[in-house]
Formats: structure tokens, C-alpha cells, sequence
């Protein structure tokens, strides 16, 4: 009715239960207990298997001061080696997934089948068993030592995922935008460039950057081929040391630490580019 003030609509609260435990204090708290019983449960086991922890002899592994002045350690060294080889294979995933996701969106009958075909056989073999077949199997047929078959395979893997980034980010441009290029005489490849890509851009940078984070974690499985990686390191160092436990829990804050700064510029990137 004409001049009747519109009814404010309020959102129902949520039950006291659920605003207790989801307040920030209480969800700390909630961590802290959960972890401190993690820590205390692997203490005692590890007490009464007798072990020796040794953690005094970490820090070398990660860094030493020598006569020649401060030197980086193994671990740290293999740090390295994954951030390369994950920024290697990201790189070739990147452009392979933007072939393969054209193809399948292409009115081509071949492109369509042969970009259908890759992923089917990418995405429907395991990961370890994708490595071997680059490793064991290309490796010899191409010449690839394992550092260049580890690229390949990691790049391949991602490729299948990253391709499926694309083409939702393609589909999600208006189908006005292709038919106003088409209509100032644009071709299909000058669509993409100039009309389609620049805007899908804003829609496929989240989980594009999720998925720099994932290729950081599977780089890890090519420490059964012996690439001289983070995992190999701590690997090798066990071999020697007989460190178990402090070796492994200081790789793990490793991978941690990194995927963790990945995460918050993945969510900074996110907060910059979110479609409202």
C-alpha cells in the first residue's frame, strides 16, 4: 500500500551454542587443545618407544655460520629445488591447460576429441603412476633425466586441472561479448586475446592460485624417483642421521610455512579480484 514504510527484514541469530563456539577466543582456544593433545600423545608415544629426540642438531640443516661465512643448509637447499621445479611445471601447465581447454571449446571435431581423450587418460591415471610411466617409460624413449621427467609429469597432471580453470573462466563470459566481437569483425583468435581472456581473468585467479599451492604439495611424490627435492632431502638426511621424527616434523613446517604465505596471497588475490 502506498505510503506504508517497508518492513526491515532481520536475519535470524544463530543458537547461543553455535555464537559460543564460533567466537574467535573459543575457536583458539579449541586449536590449542586439539594441537597440545597432538603434540602430548606423540611425546609419550615417543617416550615409551624410548626415542632420543635430537633437536638441537636441526638448525645446521637449515643454515650454518662456517669460516667462508653463513651457508645454506640442506634442507633449505631442497626447498629450492621444489620451488623451481614447482614453478617449472606450473608454467607448462599453464600453457598446456590453455590448449587443451581452446580444443575442447573449439567447433573442431578432432580438437574437441583429442583435448576429451587427455583428460580422460590424465585425470583417470594416479599420479605415481604417471610419474613412472614419464620416467621409466618417455625417460629412456626421449633422453629426459629425472628432474625433466618430474616437470613434464607434474606439469601434464595439472595441465587436465587447470585446463577445466580455463574453460569455466572462458564459459563464464557473457555470450554478448562474443557476438559484439564477432560483429566488429574480430576472428575467433582475436576474441580470445583482446574480448575473452582479459575478462575471464577475474574468474579463473582464485583457483588458479590454489592450485600453484596444490603443485607446491604433489612436487613431493617425485622423491620416489630420487629428484634431489625437499622430501628426497629429508629423506636422505633420516638415512643418515636416524632423526626420524625431527627430520619429518621440520619438513612438514617447511611445506607448511610455504603453502601457508601461498594461502594468504591466494586470499589477498582472491579479496583484489572477487567478482561481485
Amino acid at each position: 500500500m502506498a505510503g506504508t514504510p517497508a518492513t526491515e527484514y532481520v536475519s535470524p541469530k544463530p543458537p547461543l551454542l553455535g555464537r559460543f563456539f564460533s567466537s574467535t577466543p573459543v575457536s583458539i582456544l579449541i586449536y590449542l587443545v586439539v594441537m597440545g593433545v597432538i603434540v602430548y600423545s606423540a611425546y609419550n608415544g615417543s617416550k615409551a618407544m624410548g626415542y632420543n629426540w635430537q633437536w638441537y642438531r636441526i638448525p645446521k640443516y637449515l643454515w650454518t655460520m662456517t669460516d667462508d661465512g653463513f651457508q645454506w643448509g640442506e634442507i633449505a637447499i631442497g626447498l629450492v629445488k621444489t620451488l623451481q621445479l614447482s614453478l617449472l611445471a606450473f608454467v607448462l601447465a599453464i600453457g598446456l591447460g590453455l590448449l587443451v581447454a581452446v580444443l575442447r571449446l573449439s567447433d573442431l571435431l578432432v580438437g574437441t576429441a583429442v583435448a576429451f581423450v587427455f583428460l580422460e587418460i590424465v585425470r583417470n591415471t594416479p599420479l605415481l603412476v604417471l610419474l613412472y610411466l614419464f620416467y621409466y617409460v618417455l625417460g629412456p624413449i626421449f633422453d629426459l633425466d629425472r628432474f625433466e621427467a618430474s616437470i613434464l609429469c607434474l606439469g601434464v597432471y595439472h595441465a587436465a586441472l587447470v585446463s577445466e580453470i580455463f574453460r569455466a573462466g572462458i564459459q563464464a563470459v557473457p555470450k554478448g561479448q562474443w557476438e559484439g566481437a564477432s560483429s566488429i569483425g574480430m576472428s575467433k583468435v582475436q576474441s580470445y586475446r583482446y574480448i575473452v581472456l582479459p575478462q575471464s581473468v577475474r574468474f579463473m585467479l582464485p583457483p588458479m592460485t590454489g592450485e600453484m599451492v596444490n603443485m607446491v604439495k604433489s612436487s613431493a611424490i617425485v622423491s620416489v624417483i630420487a629428484v634431489a627435492e625437499l622430501t628426497t632431502v629429508g629423506r636422505n638426511l633420516i638415512s643418515d642421521t636416524y632423526m626420524s621424527f625431527e627430520i619429518w616434523f621440520t619438513i612438514a613446517a617447511v611445506y607448511l610455512v610455504v603453502t601457508l604465505i601461498m594461502s594468504v596471497g591466494v586470499s589477498l588475490v582472491e579479496r583484489r579480484y572477487s567478482i561481485q
